[in-house]
C-alpha cells in the first residue's frame, strides 16, 4: 500500500453494466466544473468510463456509442463450457472508445479492477493491453467467457470491488470521489438462467455498496429505478442525464470539501 496523499485525488468509477453508461452525464459534469484527478480507478463498465476520462478520449464519441449500442451488438454467442458469450464483439466497442489507445497513452493514472475467477482474488491491472484488461473487468461471469490477462484468468470486477474506492485508497489516494449507479435487485418471477445469473448478481452487488462507498469523500449517486436494469441499453439518453443531474446535485459537496482540503 502506498502512503496517502491528502493532495492526490482518485475518481472512482462503479459496475453496473447499461446503467454505468450514466457515467458519460457524471464525466461531463466534472470536466464543465473543472474537477480534475490525479488517479481514475474503475471496475466493470466503470472501467471503460474511466480509460476513456485517463486517456482524454472523447466523451462526445463515448456518448454515441452509447446511444447507438444495442444487446445484440454485444452477442456473439460461443460453444464454452465457460460462457455464452466470446466477448469479441464487447472487446472491439471497447478498442472504438478508447480509440485503440493502452496504458502508456493515458494522461493520469489508470487501474482496471477485475477478479481473478480461478482464486478469488481482486486483481488490479495497471499495464498491458488495456482492451483486454477492461473487457475482463466486465465479463459477467457465466455470460462472458473469462479473459486472459497477464497470465490471469479474469472475470468482472464487480465480484469483489463494486466501487472500488478502496483501491485508490491502497494506491495513494488522500481524496476520492465516487460514482455509484446503484444495482438492480428485481421482485418477481424468475423464469430463465440469464435473469437466475443477472439477479444473483445484483443481490451480491447491492450488499457489497453498502461497504464499498463509506471509503469515499464524496459518492455522486444516481437514482436509478427498477425499471432500468443492467440490460437497458435501450434506455441510454436517459440514463446519461441521471448521471448528469446526480454530479449537478452533488457539486456544492464536492467544492465545499475539495476547497476544504486545499484541493482547488
Amino acid at each position: 500500500m502506498k502512503k496517502a496523499s491528502e493532495k492526490c485525488t482518485a475518481l472512482v468509477l462503479g459496475g453496473g453494466a447499461a446503467r454505468g453508461i450514466a457515467h458519460i452525464g457524471a464525466l461531463k459534469v466534472l470536466k464543465r466544473h473543472k474537477i480534475e484527478f490525479d488517479m481514475v480507478v474503475g471496475t466493470s463498465i466503470g472501467s471503460i468510463a474511466g480509460a476513456v476520462y485517463a486517456l482524454g478520449a472523447s466523451l462526445k464519441a463515448f456518448e454515441d456509442i452509447a446511444l447507438s449500442t444495442t444487446w445484440k451488438d454485444l452477442a456473439d454467442f460461443a460453444l464454452s463450457k465457460t460462457g455464452f458469450l466470446e466477448g469479441r464483439n464487447l472487446e472491439r466497442i471497447i478498442e472504438k472508445v478508447t480509440e485503440n489507445k493502452g496504458f502508456e497513452d493515458t494522461k493520469i493514472p489508470l487501474a482496471i479492477v477485475a477478479t481473478d475467477i480461478e482464486n478469488g482474488e481482486e486483481v488490479v491491472v495497471t499495464s498491458g493491453n488495456l482492451a483486454r484488461a477492461i473487457r475482463a473487468s466486465c465479463s459477467i461471469p457465466g455470460i462472458f467467457i473469462p479473459a486472459r490477462v497477464n497470465g490471469r484468468l479474469l472475470v468482472d470486477g464487480g465480484l469483489r470491488s463494486t466501487v472500488p474506492s478502496s483501491v485508490a485508497r491502497e494506491m495513494g489516494a488522500g481524496f476520492v470521489i465516487a460514482i455509484d449507479v446503484g444495482y438492480c435487485v428485481r421482485k418477481g418471477r424468475i423464469s430463465n438462467i440469464f435473469q437466475v445469473l443477472f439477479q444473483s448478481i445484483q443481490i451480491i452487488g447491492s450488499e457489497l455498496n453498502k461497504h464499498e462507498r463509506s471509503t469515499s469523500d464524496v459518492v455522486i449517486e444516481v437514482p436509478l429505478g427498477e425499471d432500468i436494469d443492467q440490460m437497458a441499453f435501450d434506455k441510454a439518453a436517459e440514463i446519461i442525464k441521471a448521471g448528469e443531474d446526480a454530479a449537478l446535485k452533488s457539486m456544492p459537496e464536492i467544492t465545499a470539501k475539495m476547497k476544504k482540503q486545499g484541493l482547488l
